[in-house]
């Protein structure tokens, strides 16, 4: 039970397939108390329907980081459902689909602007909305994909807005350090989640995985959250600005 006696929030957990739900998932069965986030309303059913499968869920809460009285909310709220909260998953990411579809050089700028919003901003929106509500030694994790580090075809302007929120991860560190608050990003191999299969060309990206990692195989989601369960749990307390790769190897391939 390494988070026994742990209050942890999770934006967002969008549906049953979604990496956040893995997370939740894992982190309740290792003894952790949970606030999920939801999108809209058309997610707050499916959210709903299943924080009733796990035991230790305080609170379903609305969270649309495009709308930042939304996200300022999240203090009182969760503040007044559960109080001290020892970690903080960031699950967000979003590119209009023209953006993904288009060479990154014709990137327009408000999908620009959208993406690095929601996908990079956010983490740094939800870090200071939460720092009155941080148990000492508290973590920060969110997630991220080699496409920030090397060109992934399809990825486009994902890759630059992953790229940011890797470089986020450092300086939050920095920032957050004093408080005993550390900031470290999973960089999780492709996964056959909904989001994913919106970037063109992803059935490819898993052949290609399975057939270069060293591990031969993909990366399953209870992997992912199994590695987020040890960055929120005291056995990660002297790990802080980290990206760690938890995709069966494929990082470290040059060919």
């Amino acid at each position: 039970m390494l988070l026994e006696g742990k209050r942890i929030a999770i934006f967002n957990v969008a549906n049953k397939r979604s990496i956040a739900w893995a997370i939740a998932q894992a982190m309740a069965a290792q003894g952790a108390e949970l606030v999920l986030g939801y999108q809209n309303e058309r997610t707050r059913g499916t959210v709903g329907r299943l924080a009733e499968q796990l035991t230790g869920v305080k609170a379903v809460v609305p969270c649309d980081v495009s709308f930042p009285e939304q996200v300022e909310a999240l203090q009182e709220t969760v503040g007044e459902k559960v109080g001290t909260v020892h970690a903080l998953v960031h699950s967000l990411a979003f590119a209009p689909q023209e953006a993904l579809h288009n060479p990154y050089l014709f990137t327009e700028r408000e999908d620009f602007l959208t993406t690095l919003e929601i996908s990079t901003y956010s983490l740094v929106a939800l870090a200071r909305a939460f720092m009155p509500l941080f148990a000492h030694e508290a973590s920060i994790i969110t997630l991220t994909y080699y496409g920030a580090e090397k060109v992934m075809p399809g990825y486009n302007v994902m890759g630059v807005a992953k790229a940011a929120l890797e470089a986020s991860v450092r300086y939050l560190a920095h920032d957050l350090g004093p408080a005993g608050v550390r900031v470290n990003a999973i960089s999780a191999g492709p996964i056959n989640t909904v989001a994913a299969r919106g970037v063109p060309g992803f059935l490819n990206a898993l052949e290609l995985h399975q057939a270069k990692a060293p591990l031969k195989r993909t990366v399953e989601s209870r992997e992912v959250a199994a590695a987020a369960v040890f960055l929120a749990s005291d056995l990660a307390s002297a790990i802080t600005g980290e990206v760690i790769h938890v995709d069966t190897g494929y990082h470290l391939m040059g060919v």
